[in-house]
Parts: structure tokens; sequence; C-alpha cells
């Protein structure tokens, strides 16, 4: 059951390593960070393979801009004008003729037809040829006359200024000045044939533009230069020149590209797998080392395996929206909510996983992975208080203020000042800083779901006006007043060795309430003779016994969180009913006899707050079973507890170190001494107790 268990276990953390490693592959960086101007603080670098190197942006957009300025608009040359010119001039040309052949007259065009024929055709075509264009054409009205564009005949394309292209009017002009100087017997007829024969045929055209603009564009080269392989792109200790910073950015580029083969794409997700499994595995055994009652119960697992899912996600998703800045990631929720829940130190470990985690898939590098752990670091050492809202905004307030100073210091050892800070970086910081609100409204809703335990909930739980408390008070009082003394003297040595003192106190105002069934059947509740005198001892041992179990089923009935169900469990540990059991002894041989049936079921208390209980409530129980005890008496009562507890085993799985043990036991004496008001011992009676020391007395709970 065990090994199935612990298998479990690593079952759910190879899952979680398995999903957050298929976010990364697609979205691996460059596995270097550098800035212009710093010194190059990794190895040598040596191109791996032949690295064209990228122009500056300045020189790529300047280029850019030239190619952009040289473009000239596209017009295209339709030869269909042309053809249907030279139709329309052949057929009225053949009309007009055969009119002047039927009425015999023009006898010039009648002398020389074919030669008249043959001049049209060619000044068609000549005025055709140089081209017509559209003089409505928005480009050549705004640009002039001096104006260059390109035309496109067919598969040719050709640059040409304006001022060389006819409109219709100047095609007739220059038709007009060329008819009259030639030889021809009749221009004036070819004049009133050709005049109206001209049309543009040269048209504008946007989308041929647009085309001739982009694979112009597309021409410029990105490149300037070439690393060669094997050839040392910069050496360590060397500054990061504008030269080598291109070169960086070049490999960069190239090495990012690279990553879209398949077989990449697995060497980067099982080197993912690596990392995330490293964080994983460290974080399991540092919660199975430290926290085992946290280790072992499945909710608590999941729920710290939860946070570097959740951020990994988050991060994720930023980095598929540009337009969104990694620092606006609240990662100060982790260590306020684990801090609440398990204290400060699982707190800062959880945080650091997470932070280093999710820093895999940002490009911010160093600065965004200190600034996030500095900012865990200053919420748990600022202590933030969740239940007082306006110490919680002034530690928001705080938080910020480090955010700005650490980013102020790492702009300045970049050589920068604060005139060169990003301030829209430090505006996402304060949506950060803003979003950390969110651990307020997460921490009732985290508690439902994995039956966790705040402050704010302890401090609900243990008003007295709570149903469970109140009906403890009606049926069982004593029951009550014990439980009272018991949660003063836990809470006090709570404090005084560094453990949840509101967690214990408010254990301790429960641990008993399974007595409330059957108060008349425990000592502290009985007025007259005691019920046990009519049983036997199996009976009353099953009855003193059973209010543990009665207790946790009360306790859930009232939906008490499990927290405070394992002080119930564990408050008598494995301990035995000892007054009962040695009652069942007296007519028979302790070898013979099994124990079993006297013994509580356990389990022994795991946690500090636990062993506390356990040995507070023995101490209370037995002392009022004292009768005017001196202190040495008193004194030795209680490390006769103590030490019953160490001898049986009872502290063997506890936290509990013995110096803190040693200071617990000095405050339960002062509490117990004040409580008791010790009278002053004469002379013969402490002889006598030197002499002949009492044996402890024998309680029915024990």
């Amino acid at each position: 059951m065990l090994t199935t268990r612990r298998l479990l276990r690593w079952t759910l953390g190879s899952a979680v390593v398995l999903f957050i490693s298929f976010l990364y592959p697609n979205n691996q960086k460059f596995p270097f960070t550098f800035e212009r101007g710093q010194d190059w603080h990794y190895a040598d670098l040596e191109a791996p393979y032949d690295i064209p190197i990228l122009k500056p942006e300045e020189q790529l957009r300047a280029d850019l801009a030239a190619v952009r300025e040289r473009a000239t608009p596209v017009y295209r040359f339709d030869q269909e004008i042309v053809r249907e010119a030279r139709a329309d001039f052949l057929a009225e040309f053949k009309t007009k003729l055969d009119s002047a052949k039927a009425r015999n007259q023009n006898q010039d065009i009648l002398a020389q037809p074919e030669r008249h024929r043959r001049y049209g055709l060619e000044v068609i075509d000549k005025i055709y040829q140089r081209g017509i264009i559209n003089v409505r054409s928005e480009d050549y009205r705004d640009q002039g006359i001096d104006h260059v564009i390109t035309v496109v005949n067919g598969n040719e394309q050709h640059k040409v200024s304006v001022s060389n292209i006819f409109t219709p009017g100047d095609a007739v002009v220059w038709l007009s000045d060329s008819l009259f100087y030639t030889d021809l017997k009749s221009p004036e007829f070819l004049l009133e044939l050709l005049q109206d024969k001209f049309r543009h045929n040269i048209f504008y055209s946007d989308s041929l533009t647009v085309r001739l603009r982009e694979q112009a564009l597309d021409q410029v080269s990105p490149y300037n230069g070439l690393v060669k392989a094997g050839e040392t792109i910069i050496r360590q200790g060397q500054p990061v020149t504008d030269d080598a910073f291109q070169k960086l950015v070049s490999y960069r580029k190239m090495y990012n590209e690279d990553l879209g083969g398949q077989a990449t794409f697995w060497s980067v997700f099982w080197g993912f797998a690596l990392q995330i499994a490293l964080v994983v595995i460290l974080l399991f055994y540092y919660v199975r080392t430290f926290f085992p009652q946290v280790y072992l119960r499945w909710k608590n697992l999941v729920f710290i395996l939860l946070w570097p899912v959740l951020y990994a996600l988050m991060m994720w998703a930023i980095d598929l929206s540009p337009e969104i800045n990694a620092y606006l990631v609240p990662f100060c929720i982790v260590p306020i909510v684990i801090r609440i829940f398990y204290g400060e130190r699982l707190a800062f470990f959880i945080h650091v996983s997470v932070v280093l985690v999710a820093s895999f898939l940002t490009p911010q590098g160093y600065s965004f992975t200190f600034l996030s752990i500095m900012a865990g670091v200053v919420v748990i050492v600022m202590d933030i208080d969740t239940r007082d809202m306006g110490r919680f905004f002034r530690s928001l307030l705080l938080l910020y203020a480090f955010y700005c100073v650490g980013y102020l210091g790492l702009e300045l050892m970049r050589g920068g000042t604060w005139r060169t800070l990003d301030f829209n970086t430090l505006l996402w910081i304060a949506g950060n800083a803003f979003l950390v609100l969110l651990a307020y409204p997460l921490i009732p809703l985290l508690e439902r779901i994995f039956g966790l335990i705040s402050p704010i909930t302890l401090v609900e739980l243990s008003d007295m006006n709570r149903p469970l408390l109140e009906r403890l008070a009606r049926h069982a009082p004593g029951t009550l007043q014990h439980s009272l003394n018991v949660a003063n003297m836990v809470e006090q040595a709570a404090r005084a060795i560094g453990a949840d003192a509101l967690l214990v106190k408010t254990a301790a105002l429960y641990h008993d309430i399974g007595k409330i069934e059957n108060p008349e059947y425990f000592i502290e509740n009985q007025n007259g003779p005691s019920p046990h005198q009519k049983l036997g001892p199996k009976e009353s041992a099953a009855i003193i016994i059973g209010h543990v179990s009665t207790g946790i089923k009360l306790a859930r009935q009232a939906g008490l969180p499990e927290v405070l169900i394992d002080f119930i469990r564990t408050h008598h540990g494995t301990t035995r009913v000892e007054y009962f059991f040695r009652a069942y002894l007296k007519d028979r041989s302790e070898d013979e006899v099994s124990d079993k049936e006297f013994r509580y079921p356990g389990p022994r208390p795991s946690t500090k707050e636990q062993t506390l209980l356990m040995i507070a409530d023995s101490i209370e129980a037995g002392c009022k079973s004292l009768k005017n005890p001196t202190e040495e008496e008193l004194f030795a009562f209680v490390d006769s507890i103590i030490r019953g507890k160490l001898t049986s085993g009872q502290l063997e799985e506890s936290r509990l170190n013995f110096y803190e043990l040693e200071t617990c036991r000095d405050i339960f004496k002062g509490i117990i001494k004040s409580v008791y008001q010790m009278r002053i011992a004469y002379p013969a009676r402490e002889e006598a107790t030197k002499a002949t020391p009492a044996p402890p007395p024998l309680l029915e709970e024990e």
C-alpha cells in the first residue's frame, strides 16, 4: 500500500513535468542573455555554422526607406487600344476613300491612297508606342511632368518620365505639327481621320504598384557580412560592442529558427523535461523532509503542484501575446497564500520553484528572475496580514517600491540612468502589485477546494458562539473549561517556539468535542458517583477511547477543516487507558492479556502543534487529580507526564526538538503553578516528599 501511494505521488509529479514541458519547446529561447555595452560573462563563443550577419535595424530601415523612395507608380500598357485604333482608322479610311472615288473628289488622296494609309498607320503606332497616359490619374497629376513612372507591357517593364508620354491632346498637337511637314499630297485628309483616334493606353495599376514595390523591398538583403563556422563571435570578458551585438543577434535568430525541426523539438522537449524534473524532484524531497504531513496528504500535494502548472500556463499565454509584458504576472500571490496555509519556509521554497519554472518562458532573463524572487522574499518578510486590509494595502505599496528600486538598480548596472528607465515596464509592475490583491478572495476559495485552513477561518472557528462549542458548553461544561485551559497553555507554548499559535489554540477548543455524547463518563463533568462503577473495564475503556472517533464524526458533520480533525485524531496518540487496563489486570496476568482494546487508535502526533496539544492535554487533566500539591510535587508530575510520552514513543514522529520541548516544559510549569497558586511547603513535609515520592495518579482518560 505504501509503495502504491509513493508510485502515485511520483506519477503525479511526472505528469506535471510532462505537461509543463509540452508548453516550452515551441517557445524555446536563445540560451545566452546579453545587452549592448555589457561584458560577456560566458565562455568564448564560436559559430557552430556559417551565420549571415544581420544589418542593424537602423541601417535596414534606411535601406528599405530608400527603396520605397525610389519605387515608382506602375502603369499598364494596353495593346488592345492600339489594335482598336488601327482597325477604326482603316475602316474609316476605306469609307472615305470610296466616297472620294464615287464623287471623283480629292485627287491628291486618290493619286496616293496606299501611301496615305501606310503613313496613318505609322503615326498611330508611333504615338501609341510612346504612350498616351490617363490625364486623370491622381498619381500623375500630383507628381508633375518630371515624375518617373514604370510602364509594364506584357512581360517587359521600363521606366519613363511622364514628360515623354502623350496625353490625348498632346497627341493631336504633335500630329498636326508633323503632318504638314511631310510631302503627303493631302495631310488634312489624314488629320481629319486621326484626330479623334487617340485614347489613353497607359493605365495606373494599384495592384501592380504594390506588387512591384514589395518585390523591390524583398530584394533588399537583411544581411551585411558573414561569420564562418568555427570563427570566434566573442570572447569571455569582452564588452558586447555594436559589431559583436549584431553577430549575437544573428546567431540568436538562426538558433531560434532551427528549433522548428522535429528532431530539434524532441531534443528541446527532453531538455526542458530534465530542467523541470529537477525542480519538481527537489520540491518533492523538500516537502517530504520538512513537511511530511503535507507530503502524505493528496490534496496538499496537488495544491502545491498546482502553482508551477498555473504560472507556467500564464507565462505561456503571455508569450503568445506580445502586447502583454511578463512583469504583469503576480508571482507574489504564491508566497502570500502558501505562507498563510503552511508557513514561511515552504512559501519561500515553492515561490522560488515557481519563478524558476516560469522564467524559462520569458526572454526577460536574469533581471526578471531576480526581481520576481526578491518580491516573494519581500512579502514573506513583511508578514502580510490578509485580515487587516489597511495593512495589506500598505504592504502592496511597499512591495511596489521594492520593485521600482530593484528595477532602477538593474538599469544602473546596464550603464543607464533614471532617465533611460522604461516607464512602461514600471506601469506593468504597478499592475502586478495591484493583481496581488487577488490573494484575498483566493484564500477562502482554496480553503474549500483543498480542505485547508487560514487565520481568518481559525479566528471565526474560535468564536465561542460556534454551534459545536455551544453544544459543548451545554452538555459538557467541565470539558469546555478543560479545553479553554489547554488552549491557553498551548497558545503560549506555541508562541515561544515559533509554532502556529492560532491553529493549536483553535484545535484545543475542539479536541474533546467527542465527549458531548457521553459527558457523564468523563471525570471533569461528574458531580456524583461515576457511572463506570456499573461497567466492566473493557466497556469503560471503549467509552473513553470512543470520544476520539465520536469527535471526528461530529467535526465532519460540522464541516471543520481536516487540519483540525487531525488534532482530534492525534491528541491521545496510541497511549493506553492505563486506569482501566490495570483494573482489568487485577485477576489476570499481564503476559496473558493484550492491551489492544485499551489503546487509542492513533496516529501519533506528527507536527509540533499536535505534540503540544497532546502534552498540554495530559498535564492539565492530570494536575486536577493532585490534592494540594507542593511546587516540587507539581513540577515532578509535569516531568513524569512528559517522560511518559517520550518513553512510550508518542513523540517519535513529532517535529519537536529537545530544546523546544524544554521550552514548552518550562512554560507549562509556569502556567500550572499560577493556576494552582502554590502553597508554601513546610520542611517536614518536604523531607517526607523527598524520601517517598508519590506515584502519579491514574486517570480515567489515561
